[in-house]
Protein backbone atom coordinates (compact mmCIF):
# COMPACT_ATOMS: atom_id res chain seq x y z
CA UNK A 1 0.00 0.00 0.00
CA UNK A 2 1.28 3.45 -0.96
CA UNK A 3 2.04 5.69 2.00
CA UNK A 4 0.44 9.16 1.84
CA UNK A 5 2.14 11.83 3.95
CA UNK A 6 -0.42 14.12 5.58
CA UNK A 7 0.31 17.64 6.86
CA UNK A 8 -2.00 19.31 9.36
CA UNK A 9 -2.40 23.07 8.92
CA UNK A 10 -3.94 25.18 11.72
CA UNK A 11 -4.63 28.90 12.00
CA UNK A 12 -6.20 31.39 14.40
CA UNK A 13 -6.88 35.02 13.45
CA UNK A 14 -6.09 36.56 16.84
CA UNK A 15 -3.42 35.67 19.38
CA UNK A 16 -5.93 35.78 22.23
CA UNK A 17 -5.79 32.58 24.26
CA UNK A 18 -2.73 31.16 22.51
CA UNK A 19 -0.78 31.35 25.76
CA UNK A 20 -3.04 28.63 27.26
CA UNK A 21 -1.73 25.10 27.66
CA UNK A 22 -4.46 23.76 25.32
CA UNK A 23 -5.55 26.38 22.81
CA UNK A 24 -7.53 26.60 19.56
CA UNK A 25 -4.58 25.45 17.45
CA UNK A 26 -4.20 22.34 19.62
CA UNK A 27 -7.92 21.59 19.27
CA UNK A 28 -7.76 21.88 15.46
CA UNK A 29 -4.65 19.68 15.30
CA UNK A 30 -6.21 17.03 17.55
CA UNK A 31 -9.36 16.79 15.37
CA UNK A 32 -7.26 16.57 12.17
CA UNK A 33 -4.95 13.92 13.68
CA UNK A 34 -7.97 11.80 14.66
CA UNK A 35 -9.33 12.05 11.09
CA UNK A 36 -5.97 11.00 9.61
CA UNK A 37 -5.87 8.04 12.00
CA UNK A 38 -9.33 6.97 10.76
CA UNK A 39 -7.87 6.81 7.22
CA UNK A 40 -4.92 4.65 8.22
CA UNK A 41 -6.31 1.82 6.11
CA UNK A 42 -5.88 4.05 3.04
CA UNK A 43 -2.19 4.59 3.80
CA UNK A 44 -2.54 7.99 5.43
CA UNK A 45 0.25 8.92 7.85
CA UNK A 46 0.55 12.14 9.84
CA UNK A 47 3.81 14.07 9.52
CA UNK A 48 5.38 15.25 12.79
CA UNK A 49 5.99 18.77 11.43
CA UNK A 50 3.73 21.49 12.88
CA UNK A 51 2.24 24.05 10.47
CA UNK A 52 0.66 26.51 12.92
CA UNK A 53 -0.12 30.17 12.18
CA UNK A 54 -1.31 31.80 15.39
CA UNK A 55 -2.57 35.38 15.37
CA UNK A 56 -2.57 35.71 11.57
CA UNK A 57 -5.43 36.66 9.24
CA UNK A 58 -6.73 34.30 6.58
CA UNK A 59 -6.97 37.22 4.17
CA UNK A 60 -3.26 37.14 3.34
CA UNK A 61 -0.77 34.61 2.02
CA UNK A 62 2.01 36.15 4.08
CA UNK A 63 2.00 33.46 6.80
CA UNK A 64 5.21 31.65 7.83
CA UNK A 65 3.65 28.21 8.37
CA UNK A 66 1.64 28.39 5.12
CA UNK A 67 4.76 29.34 3.16
CA UNK A 68 6.63 26.42 4.71
CA UNK A 69 3.73 24.06 3.90
CA UNK A 70 3.62 25.12 0.23
CA UNK A 71 7.41 24.76 0.04
CA UNK A 72 7.20 21.18 1.40
CA UNK A 73 4.43 20.37 -1.10
CA UNK A 74 6.64 21.61 -3.94
CA UNK A 75 9.47 19.48 -2.56
CA UNK A 76 7.22 16.39 -2.66
CA UNK A 77 7.18 15.88 1.11
CA UNK A 78 3.38 16.30 1.45
CA UNK A 79 0.64 14.50 -0.50
CA UNK A 80 -2.43 15.51 1.55
CA UNK A 81 -3.19 18.72 3.44
CA UNK A 82 -5.69 18.35 6.28
CA UNK A 83 -7.46 21.32 7.89
CA UNK A 84 -10.26 21.65 10.42
CA UNK A 85 -12.29 24.00 8.18
CA UNK A 86 -11.74 25.45 4.73
CA UNK A 87 -11.44 29.03 6.03
CA UNK A 88 -8.46 27.97 8.19
CA UNK A 89 -6.47 27.66 4.97
CA UNK A 90 -7.66 30.94 3.42
CA UNK A 91 -10.59 33.36 3.34
CA UNK A 92 -9.72 34.77 -0.08
CA UNK A 93 -10.95 33.29 -3.36
CA UNK A 94 -7.93 34.65 -5.21
CA UNK A 95 -5.51 33.11 -2.69
CA UNK A 96 -7.42 29.82 -2.72
CA UNK A 97 -7.00 29.61 -6.51
CA UNK A 98 -3.23 30.08 -6.11
CA UNK A 99 -3.03 27.41 -3.40
CA UNK A 100 -5.05 24.89 -5.45
CA UNK A 101 -2.76 25.53 -8.44
CA UNK A 102 0.21 24.53 -6.26
CA UNK A 103 -1.66 21.43 -5.07
CA UNK A 104 -2.54 20.38 -8.63
CA UNK A 105 0.96 21.03 -9.96
CA UNK A 106 2.50 18.67 -7.41
CA UNK A 107 -0.24 16.04 -7.07
CA UNK A 108 -1.37 17.05 -3.59
CA UNK A 109 -4.97 16.94 -2.39
CA UNK A 110 -6.89 18.88 0.22
CA UNK A 111 -9.26 17.65 2.94
CA UNK A 112 -11.45 19.51 5.43
CA UNK A 113 -12.29 17.48 8.54
CA UNK A 114 -15.70 19.08 9.21
CA UNK A 115 -16.59 19.58 5.53
CA UNK A 116 -15.99 16.56 3.32
CA UNK A 117 -14.51 18.10 0.16
CA UNK A 118 -12.33 16.63 -2.50
CA UNK A 119 -10.48 19.17 -4.62
CA UNK A 120 -9.73 16.67 -7.35
CA UNK A 121 -13.29 16.97 -8.75
CA UNK A 122 -14.97 19.96 -10.41
CA UNK A 123 -18.02 19.65 -8.14
CA UNK A 124 -15.81 19.68 -5.07
CA UNK A 125 -14.09 22.84 -6.27
CA UNK A 126 -17.43 24.52 -7.01
CA UNK A 127 -18.66 23.78 -3.50
CA UNK A 128 -15.41 25.04 -2.01
CA UNK A 129 -15.58 28.24 -4.05
CA UNK A 130 -19.11 28.89 -2.80
CA UNK A 131 -18.01 28.37 0.79
CA UNK A 132 -15.00 30.62 0.34
CA UNK A 133 -17.21 33.32 -1.17
CA UNK A 134 -19.21 33.38 2.04
CA UNK A 135 -15.99 33.28 4.10
CA UNK A 136 -14.63 36.28 2.19
CA UNK A 137 -17.96 38.08 2.60
CA UNK A 138 -17.88 37.38 6.33
CA UNK A 139 -14.32 38.74 6.56
CA UNK A 140 -15.30 41.95 4.75
CA UNK A 141 -18.36 42.43 6.96
CA UNK A 142 -16.20 41.87 10.04
CA UNK A 143 -13.74 44.47 8.71
CA UNK A 144 -16.56 46.98 8.26
CA UNK A 145 -17.78 46.32 11.80
CA UNK A 146 -14.28 46.91 13.16
CA UNK A 147 -13.87 50.13 11.18
CA UNK A 148 -17.27 51.37 12.37
CA UNK A 149 -16.35 50.53 15.96
CA UNK A 150 -13.05 52.41 15.67
CA UNK A 151 -14.81 55.45 14.18
CA UNK A 152 -17.44 55.45 16.94
CA UNK A 153 -14.80 55.03 19.65
CA UNK A 154 -12.66 57.86 18.31
CA UNK A 155 -15.72 60.11 18.07
CA UNK A 156 -16.03 59.58 21.84
CA UNK A 157 -12.41 60.66 22.27
CA UNK A 158 -10.98 57.21 22.94
CA UNK A 159 -7.40 56.38 21.96
CA UNK A 160 -7.53 53.20 19.87
CA UNK A 161 -3.96 51.99 20.19
CA UNK A 162 -0.88 52.05 18.02
CA UNK A 163 2.58 53.36 18.88
CA UNK A 164 2.43 55.38 22.08
CA UNK A 165 3.54 58.96 21.27
CA UNK A 166 6.38 60.68 23.08
CA UNK A 167 4.95 62.44 26.12
CA UNK A 168 2.47 59.73 27.08
CA UNK A 169 2.33 56.28 28.66
CA UNK A 170 -0.54 53.79 28.50
CA UNK A 171 -2.48 52.62 31.53
CA UNK A 172 -5.68 50.57 31.22
CA UNK A 173 -5.66 51.31 27.46
CA UNK A 174 -5.73 55.05 28.12
CA UNK A 175 -3.09 57.70 27.47
CA UNK A 176 -1.55 59.12 30.64
CA UNK A 177 0.82 62.10 30.46
CA UNK A 178 4.47 61.25 31.19
CA UNK A 179 5.59 64.58 32.66
CA UNK A 180 9.30 64.14 31.86
CA UNK A 181 8.61 63.30 28.21
CA UNK A 182 5.82 65.91 28.06
CA UNK A 183 8.32 68.64 28.91
CA UNK A 184 10.52 67.40 26.04
CA UNK A 185 7.53 67.67 23.68
CA UNK A 186 6.81 71.21 24.89
CA UNK A 187 10.46 72.13 24.32
CA UNK A 188 10.28 70.77 20.75
CA UNK A 189 7.15 72.84 20.04
CA UNK A 190 8.65 75.99 21.60
CA UNK A 191 11.92 75.66 19.68
CA UNK A 192 10.10 75.17 16.37
CA UNK A 193 7.99 78.26 17.10
CA UNK A 194 11.24 80.20 17.55
CA UNK A 195 13.29 78.64 14.73
CA UNK A 196 10.52 78.22 12.16
CA UNK A 197 12.51 75.43 10.46
CA UNK A 198 12.16 71.68 10.91
CA UNK A 199 15.65 71.18 9.49
CA UNK A 200 17.20 73.56 12.04
CA UNK A 201 15.09 71.99 14.80
CA UNK A 202 16.38 68.53 13.85
CA UNK A 203 20.01 69.70 14.01
CA UNK A 204 19.42 71.25 17.44
CA UNK A 205 17.73 68.12 18.81
CA UNK A 206 20.64 66.00 17.52
CA UNK A 207 23.07 68.32 19.29
CA UNK A 208 21.03 68.12 22.51
CA UNK A 209 20.76 64.33 22.25
CA UNK A 210 16.94 64.31 22.16
CA UNK A 211 15.64 61.04 20.72
CA UNK A 212 12.30 59.36 20.02
CA UNK A 213 10.32 57.48 22.66
CA UNK A 214 11.89 54.27 23.90
CA UNK A 215 9.45 51.39 24.05
CA UNK A 216 9.52 47.69 24.81
CA UNK A 217 8.27 45.46 22.00
CA UNK A 218 7.26 41.82 21.81
CA UNK A 219 9.59 39.50 23.69
CA UNK A 220 11.10 42.37 25.65
CA UNK A 221 12.90 43.76 22.60
CA UNK A 222 13.64 47.46 23.04
CA UNK A 223 12.75 49.81 20.20
CA UNK A 224 12.85 53.55 19.61
CA UNK A 225 15.46 55.88 21.03
CA UNK A 226 16.37 57.04 17.53
CA UNK A 227 17.27 60.53 16.29
CA UNK A 228 14.31 62.49 14.94
CA UNK A 229 14.06 62.50 11.16
CA UNK A 230 12.40 65.48 9.47
CA UNK A 231 9.35 63.32 8.71
CA UNK A 232 9.05 62.26 12.35
CA UNK A 233 9.25 65.90 13.47
CA UNK A 234 6.54 66.98 11.01
CA UNK A 235 4.33 64.15 12.33
CA UNK A 236 4.98 65.11 15.95
CA UNK A 237 4.31 68.82 15.39
CA UNK A 238 0.95 68.07 13.73
CA UNK A 239 -0.18 65.34 16.15
CA UNK A 240 -3.56 66.39 17.59
CA UNK A 241 -3.06 64.03 20.53
CA UNK A 242 -0.85 66.70 22.10
CA UNK A 243 -3.84 69.06 22.14
CA UNK A 244 -5.94 66.46 23.93
CA UNK A 245 -7.76 65.63 20.69
CA UNK A 246 -8.39 62.56 18.55
CA UNK A 247 -8.12 62.79 14.76
CA UNK A 248 -9.94 60.37 12.47
CA UNK A 249 -10.41 60.63 8.70
CA UNK A 250 -10.18 64.42 8.66
CA UNK A 251 -12.39 64.94 11.72
CA UNK A 252 -11.12 66.18 15.10
CA UNK A 253 -12.81 65.08 18.34
CA UNK A 254 -12.19 66.08 21.99
CA UNK A 255 -10.09 63.33 23.57
CA UNK A 256 -10.41 61.61 26.91
CA UNK A 257 -6.70 62.19 27.65
CA UNK A 258 -4.86 65.24 28.98
CA UNK A 259 -3.44 67.84 26.57
CA UNK A 260 0.25 68.67 27.02
CA UNK A 261 0.45 71.57 24.50
CA UNK A 262 -1.59 74.72 25.17
CA UNK A 263 -3.81 76.24 22.48
CA UNK A 264 -1.66 79.34 21.90
CA UNK A 265 1.58 77.41 21.26
CA UNK A 266 -0.28 74.90 19.08
CA UNK A 267 -1.72 77.68 16.88
CA UNK A 268 1.66 79.39 16.50
CA UNK A 269 3.28 76.13 15.39
CA UNK A 270 0.48 75.24 12.97
CA UNK A 271 0.61 78.72 11.40
CA UNK A 272 4.37 78.41 10.89
CA UNK A 273 3.99 74.94 9.38
CA UNK A 274 1.28 76.22 7.04
CA UNK A 275 3.39 79.23 6.08
CA UNK A 276 6.38 77.03 5.32
CA UNK A 277 4.22 74.79 3.13
CA UNK A 278 3.11 77.86 1.16
CA UNK A 279 6.73 79.03 0.94
CA UNK A 280 7.79 75.68 -0.51
CA UNK A 281 4.93 75.87 -3.02
CA UNK A 282 6.18 79.33 -4.05
CA UNK A 283 9.71 78.01 -4.38
CA UNK A 284 10.96 80.29 -1.61
CA UNK A 285 12.89 77.46 0.04
CA UNK A 286 14.69 76.47 -3.14
CA UNK A 287 18.34 77.49 -3.32
CA UNK A 288 17.78 79.26 -6.65
CA UNK A 289 14.08 79.18 -7.59
CA UNK A 290 13.13 79.75 -11.21
CA UNK A 291 11.25 83.01 -10.79
CA UNK A 292 9.54 82.96 -14.20
CA UNK A 293 8.70 79.24 -14.42
CA UNK A 294 5.32 78.82 -16.13
CA UNK A 295 5.24 82.49 -17.19
CA UNK A 296 7.98 82.78 -19.80
CA UNK A 297 7.59 81.94 -23.51
CA UNK A 298 9.59 82.54 -26.68
CA UNK A 299 8.55 84.78 -29.58
CA UNK A 300 6.64 81.98 -31.31
CA UNK A 301 4.48 81.42 -28.23
CA UNK A 302 6.23 78.22 -27.17
CA UNK A 303 6.66 77.78 -23.45
CA UNK A 304 10.20 78.04 -22.08
CA UNK A 305 11.11 75.48 -19.45
CA UNK A 306 13.54 76.06 -16.57
CA UNK A 307 16.53 73.74 -16.61
CA UNK A 308 20.08 73.75 -15.33
CA UNK A 309 23.56 72.42 -15.95
CA UNK A 310 26.43 71.82 -13.53
CA UNK A 311 29.98 72.59 -14.56
CA UNK A 312 32.95 72.31 -12.20
CA UNK A 313 30.58 72.21 -9.24
CA UNK A 314 28.76 75.38 -10.25
CA UNK A 315 25.07 75.38 -11.16
CA UNK A 316 23.97 77.32 -14.24
CA UNK A 317 20.24 77.96 -14.76
CA UNK A 318 18.54 78.46 -18.12
CA UNK A 319 15.13 78.89 -19.72
CA UNK A 320 14.85 76.66 -22.79
CA UNK A 321 12.22 76.67 -25.55
CA UNK A 322 10.07 73.54 -25.40
CA UNK A 323 10.73 72.97 -29.11
CA UNK A 324 14.43 72.44 -28.37
CA UNK A 325 13.64 69.96 -25.60
CA UNK A 326 11.09 67.88 -27.52
CA UNK A 327 12.58 68.30 -30.98
CA UNK A 328 16.16 67.35 -30.24
CA UNK A 329 19.06 69.09 -31.99
CA UNK A 330 17.61 69.39 -35.50
CA UNK A 331 18.91 72.49 -37.33
CA UNK A 332 15.48 73.55 -38.62
CA UNK A 333 14.00 73.79 -35.11
CA UNK A 334 14.07 77.35 -33.76
CA UNK A 335 14.16 78.22 -30.11
CA UNK A 336 16.16 79.84 -27.37
CA UNK A 337 18.28 78.74 -24.43
CA UNK A 338 18.94 81.85 -22.37
CA UNK A 339 20.54 82.33 -18.94
CA UNK A 340 17.79 82.50 -16.32
CA UNK A 341 19.56 85.08 -14.20
CA UNK A 342 19.84 87.53 -17.10
CA UNK A 343 16.16 87.59 -18.03
CA UNK A 344 15.01 87.52 -14.38
CA UNK A 345 17.21 90.53 -13.55
CA UNK A 346 15.81 92.48 -16.52
CA UNK A 347 12.20 91.68 -15.62
CA UNK A 348 12.67 92.62 -11.95
CA UNK A 349 14.45 95.86 -12.85
CA UNK A 350 11.68 96.79 -15.31
CA UNK A 351 9.01 95.98 -12.73
CA UNK A 352 10.72 98.21 -10.16
CA UNK A 353 11.03 101.01 -12.74
CA UNK A 354 7.31 100.65 -13.51
CA UNK A 355 6.34 101.24 -9.87
CA UNK A 356 8.73 104.21 -9.74
CA UNK A 357 6.92 105.88 -12.66
CA UNK A 358 3.68 107.71 -11.78
CA UNK A 359 2.71 108.08 -15.47
CA UNK A 360 3.24 104.35 -16.02
CA UNK A 361 1.21 103.32 -12.96
CA UNK A 362 -1.50 105.84 -13.84
CA UNK A 363 -1.76 104.51 -17.40
CA UNK A 364 -1.96 100.91 -16.18
CA UNK A 365 -4.86 101.77 -13.86
CA UNK A 366 -6.63 104.23 -16.18
CA UNK A 367 -9.16 101.53 -17.06
CA UNK A 368 -10.57 101.77 -13.50
CA UNK A 369 -11.23 105.53 -13.70
CA UNK A 370 -10.05 106.09 -10.10
CA UNK A 371 -10.77 109.37 -8.30
CA UNK A 372 -7.99 111.76 -7.25
CA UNK A 373 -7.85 110.48 -3.67
CA UNK A 374 -7.44 106.86 -4.78
CA UNK A 375 -4.75 107.85 -7.28
CA UNK A 376 -2.78 109.63 -4.55
CA UNK A 377 -2.93 106.46 -2.44
CA UNK A 378 -1.81 104.40 -5.44
CA UNK A 379 1.20 106.63 -6.19
CA UNK A 380 2.23 106.73 -2.51
CA UNK A 381 2.09 102.94 -2.23
CA UNK A 382 3.98 102.52 -5.52
CA UNK A 383 6.74 104.87 -4.32
CA UNK A 384 6.95 103.05 -0.99
CA UNK A 385 7.30 99.74 -2.85
CA UNK A 386 10.06 101.23 -5.01
CA UNK A 387 12.01 102.45 -1.98
CA UNK A 388 11.70 99.07 -0.24
CA UNK A 389 12.46 97.06 -3.40
CA UNK A 390 16.13 96.40 -2.59
CA UNK A 391 15.29 94.99 0.84
CA UNK A 392 12.17 92.98 0.00
CA UNK A 393 12.44 89.35 1.17
CA UNK A 394 12.81 86.87 -1.74
CA UNK A 395 9.44 85.30 -0.98
CA UNK A 396 7.74 88.73 -1.22
CA UNK A 397 9.43 89.40 -4.58
CA UNK A 398 8.30 86.01 -5.82
CA UNK A 399 4.74 86.63 -4.64
CA UNK A 400 4.67 89.93 -6.53
CA UNK A 401 6.02 88.35 -9.71
CA UNK A 402 3.61 85.41 -9.60
CA UNK A 403 0.58 87.59 -8.91
CA UNK A 404 1.31 90.59 -11.15
CA UNK A 405 2.81 88.98 -14.26
CA UNK A 406 0.64 87.10 -16.73
CA UNK A 407 3.30 86.26 -19.33
CA UNK A 408 6.87 87.14 -20.29
CA UNK A 409 7.55 86.86 -24.04
CA UNK A 410 11.15 86.79 -25.24
CA UNK A 411 11.54 88.12 -28.81
CA UNK A 412 14.65 88.66 -30.90
CA UNK A 413 14.78 92.41 -30.19
CA UNK A 414 12.65 92.87 -27.08
CA UNK A 415 11.00 91.31 -24.05
CA UNK A 416 7.29 91.93 -23.41
CA UNK A 417 6.03 91.64 -19.82
CA UNK A 418 2.22 91.47 -19.54
CA UNK A 419 0.91 92.68 -16.17
CA UNK A 420 -2.57 91.95 -14.81
CA UNK A 421 -4.29 95.29 -14.23
CA UNK A 422 -6.57 94.00 -11.46
CA UNK A 423 -3.57 92.54 -9.58
CA UNK A 424 -1.69 95.85 -9.90
CA UNK A 425 -4.70 97.59 -8.35
CA UNK A 426 -4.94 95.00 -5.56
CA UNK A 427 -1.22 95.34 -4.78
CA UNK A 428 -1.44 99.14 -4.54
CA UNK A 429 -4.95 99.64 -3.12
CA UNK A 430 -5.43 96.47 -1.08
CA UNK A 431 -7.87 93.61 -1.45
CA UNK A 432 -10.58 95.42 0.53
CA UNK A 433 -10.86 98.24 -2.02
CA UNK A 434 -13.91 97.78 -4.26
CA UNK A 435 -12.66 98.08 -7.83
CA UNK A 436 -15.01 99.10 -10.65
CA UNK A 437 -15.27 96.92 -13.75
CA UNK A 438 -12.32 97.14 -16.16
CA UNK A 439 -13.28 99.24 -19.20
CA UNK A 440 -10.28 98.28 -21.35
CA UNK A 441 -7.77 95.44 -21.86
CA UNK A 442 -7.18 93.26 -18.79
CA UNK A 443 -3.39 93.34 -19.21
CA UNK A 444 -0.82 96.13 -19.44
CA UNK A 445 2.40 95.58 -21.37
CA UNK A 446 5.90 96.59 -20.31
CA UNK A 447 8.56 96.55 -23.04
CA UNK A 448 12.25 95.90 -22.43
CA UNK A 449 14.61 96.87 -25.22
CA UNK A 450 16.86 93.82 -25.15
CA UNK A 451 18.08 91.67 -28.01
CA UNK A 452 19.32 88.11 -27.98
CA UNK A 453 22.98 87.83 -28.90
CA UNK A 454 24.88 84.64 -29.62
CA UNK A 455 28.17 84.52 -27.74
CA UNK A 456 30.03 81.37 -28.77
CA UNK A 457 27.77 78.41 -28.03
CA UNK A 458 25.57 80.39 -25.66
CA UNK A 459 23.06 83.23 -25.86
CA UNK A 460 23.15 86.43 -23.83
CA UNK A 461 20.75 89.33 -23.49
CA UNK A 462 22.16 92.65 -24.69
CA UNK A 463 20.66 95.88 -23.31
CA UNK A 464 21.83 99.15 -24.84
CA UNK A 465 24.97 97.51 -26.21
CA UNK A 466 25.97 96.08 -22.82
CA UNK A 467 25.45 92.46 -21.82
CA UNK A 468 22.98 92.25 -18.95
CA UNK A 469 24.72 91.56 -15.67
CA UNK A 470 23.45 89.11 -13.10
CA UNK A 471 23.53 90.45 -9.51
CA UNK A 472 25.83 88.61 -7.13
CA UNK A 473 23.53 86.26 -5.21
CA UNK A 474 25.84 86.10 -2.17
CA UNK A 475 26.04 89.89 -2.04
CA UNK A 476 22.26 90.30 -2.18
CA UNK A 477 21.83 87.60 0.47
CA UNK A 478 24.31 89.51 2.64
CA UNK A 479 22.19 92.67 2.35
CA UNK A 480 18.96 90.77 3.11
CA UNK A 481 20.53 89.09 6.16
CA UNK A 482 21.84 92.43 7.41
CA UNK A 483 18.36 93.98 7.34
CA UNK A 484 16.88 90.87 9.01
CA UNK A 485 19.52 91.08 11.77
CA UNK A 486 18.79 94.77 12.29
CA UNK A 487 15.06 94.03 12.49
CA UNK A 488 15.68 91.31 15.10
CA UNK A 489 17.78 93.71 17.16
CA UNK A 490 15.16 96.46 17.00
CA UNK A 491 12.32 94.15 18.07
CA UNK A 492 14.04 93.80 21.42
CA UNK A 493 14.83 90.09 21.59
CA UNK A 494 18.46 91.01 22.33
CA UNK A 495 19.12 94.15 24.35
CA UNK A 496 22.55 94.83 22.86
CA UNK A 497 24.76 93.85 19.93
CA UNK A 498 26.99 91.99 22.41
CA UNK A 499 24.04 89.92 23.61
CA UNK A 500 23.02 89.07 20.05
CA UNK A 501 26.59 88.13 19.09
CA UNK A 502 26.83 85.86 22.12
CA UNK A 503 23.49 84.18 21.37
CA UNK A 504 24.38 83.61 17.71
CA UNK A 505 27.90 82.47 18.53
CA UNK A 506 29.63 85.01 16.25
CA UNK A 507 32.16 87.78 16.81
CA UNK A 508 30.88 91.23 17.72
CA UNK A 509 33.01 92.91 15.03
CA UNK A 510 31.48 90.70 12.35
CA UNK A 511 27.94 91.45 13.56
CA UNK A 512 28.69 95.18 13.76
CA UNK A 513 30.03 95.22 10.17
CA UNK A 514 26.97 93.25 9.12
CA UNK A 515 24.64 95.85 10.62
CA UNK A 516 26.51 98.74 8.93
CA UNK A 517 25.36 97.34 5.57
CA UNK A 518 21.86 98.55 6.42
CA UNK A 519 23.08 102.17 6.33
CA UNK A 520 24.44 102.09 2.78
CA UNK A 521 23.45 104.95 0.49
CA UNK A 522 20.39 104.08 -1.66
CA UNK A 523 22.32 104.56 -4.92
CA UNK A 524 24.98 102.10 -3.73
CA UNK A 525 22.28 99.52 -2.98
CA UNK A 526 20.80 100.08 -6.45
CA UNK A 527 24.20 99.45 -8.02
CA UNK A 528 24.49 96.18 -6.11
CA UNK A 529 20.98 95.22 -7.26
CA UNK A 530 21.87 95.92 -10.90
CA UNK A 531 25.04 93.85 -10.76
CA UNK A 532 27.18 96.71 -12.11
CA UNK A 533 29.43 97.27 -9.10
CA UNK A 534 33.26 97.23 -8.92
CA UNK A 535 34.40 93.59 -9.32
CA UNK A 536 36.75 93.83 -6.34
CA UNK A 537 33.75 94.29 -4.01
CA UNK A 538 33.24 90.62 -3.23
CA UNK A 539 31.05 89.89 -0.16
CA UNK A 540 34.04 89.20 2.11
CA UNK A 541 35.81 92.37 0.92
CA UNK A 542 32.66 94.44 1.44
CA UNK A 543 32.26 93.18 5.01
CA UNK A 544 35.89 93.99 5.71
CA UNK A 545 35.42 97.58 4.48
CA UNK A 546 32.18 97.94 6.47
CA UNK A 547 34.00 97.54 9.80
CA UNK A 548 35.00 101.22 9.53
CA UNK A 549 32.28 102.36 7.13
CA UNK A 550 31.24 105.99 7.79
CA UNK A 551 27.58 106.94 8.07
CA UNK A 552 28.02 109.84 5.65
CA UNK A 553 26.86 108.67 2.20
CA UNK A 554 29.43 110.79 0.37
CA UNK A 555 32.27 109.24 2.40
CA UNK A 556 30.75 105.77 1.83
CA UNK A 557 30.97 106.20 -1.94
CA UNK A 558 34.62 107.19 -1.68
CA UNK A 559 35.46 104.30 0.69
CA UNK A 560 33.82 101.71 -1.57
CA UNK A 561 35.31 103.02 -4.80
CA UNK A 562 32.20 104.64 -6.31
CA UNK A 563 32.20 107.96 -8.09
CA UNK A 564 31.35 110.74 -5.66
CA UNK A 565 28.29 112.84 -6.41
Amino acid sequence: MKRLSCAIYTRKSSDEGLEKEFNSLDAQREACAAFILSQKHAGWACLPDLYDDGGLSGGTMDRPALRRLLSDIQAGKVQIVVVYKVDRLTRSLADFAKIVDVFDAHGASFVSVTQQFNTTTSMGRLTLNMLLSFAQFEREIAGERIRDKIAASKAKGMWMGGNVPLGYDVKDRKLIANEVEAETVRMIFRRYAELGSVRALGHELDWLGVVSKRREGAGGVLAGGNRFSRGALYTLLQNHLYRGEIAHQGNIYPGQHEAIIDAQLWEVVQEKLSGNRQARALGATAEEPSLLAGLIADGSGGRMTPTHAVKKGRRYRYYVSTALITGGRSDHIKGWRIPAGDVEALVLDRLRAFFASEPGVGEALSCFELDASSLRSVFAKAMQLTEEWATLPPIRVRELVRSLIGTVEVHDEKIIVSLKRDEIASALLGDTFSLPTITGPETFELHIGARLHRAGKGIRLVVGGVVAEKPNGQLLALLRDAHATREALMTGRDATIDAMAQRLGIKRDYLSAHLRLTYLAPDIVRVFMSGRYPPELAPTRLLSLCKDLPHDWQLQRAALGFETQ
